[in-house]
């Protein structure tokens, strides 16, 4: 009885591990499982709605962004909202790197020549213990520097570039005036991904998911969200760029995406 119960514990603590790392994993698998379908719906709302839809990302410190363009006067974004507005905007810091939105921009019925813009969503995030990898949101439109381990064969030879930015109302449609640019992935009634011009998007996007904890700069105090930079640990490091990476690709052309990730050959 002695040598099974010893026996038992043993299999116990070796297993242990492994259900912790099982734990992560399926986070991981959630995320992009809910950041495939999602870019999915930014593809069919265009569509069915004939219209432009922008997925909007929120990037990490976005209130740097001082200045927007109101009446051909530049002046300083943050300092120009309303108290709800800076509320808004508030909140939003424990969505860097983990949230988005739909913003639709026209539809059918505008009168020519004025496509309003509307919200199509609430702010939503990926879940906890994932992120988007920071490196994405670093140098808009520019390649990055990372490499993928060469062992993910989809993406060997394949630069990740980041996100293209574009104007978008921010951070509430009835902010009419006020244009931030955010990193964005941008869908036109076609279903076709579209680059900066408007135009077809002439290579794959690349979309790198992260393991790990991000904590939002919050006031000692009052125990409040505040404008800082957060805390980013990935755990372990790596897990973003190397043979354990899960990477979104999404054609330009259809605008579909799928999960390219390592895969064990023959």
């Amino acid at each position: 009885m002695l040598v099974v119960i010893a026996i038992l514990g043993l299999i116990a603590g070796l297993a242990v591990p492994a259900l912790k790392n099982l734990g992560k994993s399926d986070a991981t698998v959630s995320a992009a499982r809910q950041l495939l379908d999602d870019i999915g719906r930014a593809r069919q709302l265009a569509m069915s709605q004939r219209t432009t839809v922008y997925m909007v990302f929120v990037p990490t410190n976005f209130w740097g962004n001082l200045t927007y363009n109101s009446a051909g006067a530049s002046t300083a974004w943050f300092n120009s909202l309303s108290p709800n507005q800076t509320t808004a905007v508030t909140n939003l810091c424990d969505n860097q790197l983990t949230g988005y939105a739909f913003i639709g921009r026209g539809t059918v019925g505008d009168q020519p020549g004025r496509h309003n813009w509307r919200y199509l969503s609430s702010w939503q995030n990926l879940p906890a213990g994932t992120y988007i990898a920071p490196q994405k949101f670093d140098t808009p439109n520019q390649q990055l520097p990372i490499a993928i381990d060469s062992a993910i064969s989809a993406m060997q030879n394949k630069p990740i570039y980041g996100f293209g930015t574009n104007s978008v109302p921010f951070p509430v449609e009835t902010n009419s005036v006020l244009f931030l640019n955010m990193p964005c992935l941008v869908f036109n009634s076609f279903g076709h991904l579209l680059d900066q011009n408007g135009q077809i998007l002439q290579r794959h996007e690349y979309i790198p998911l992260a393991r790990g904890s991000i904590a939002p700069a919050v006031d000692a105090t009052t125990k409040t969200y505040q404008l800082g930079s957060p805390s980013v640990l990935e755990i372990p490091p790596g897990n973003s760029t190397n043979i354990s990476a899960n990477i979104i690709d999404i054609d330009p052309l259809t605008g579909r995406a799928v999960l390219r990730y390592y895969k064990m050959g023959p």
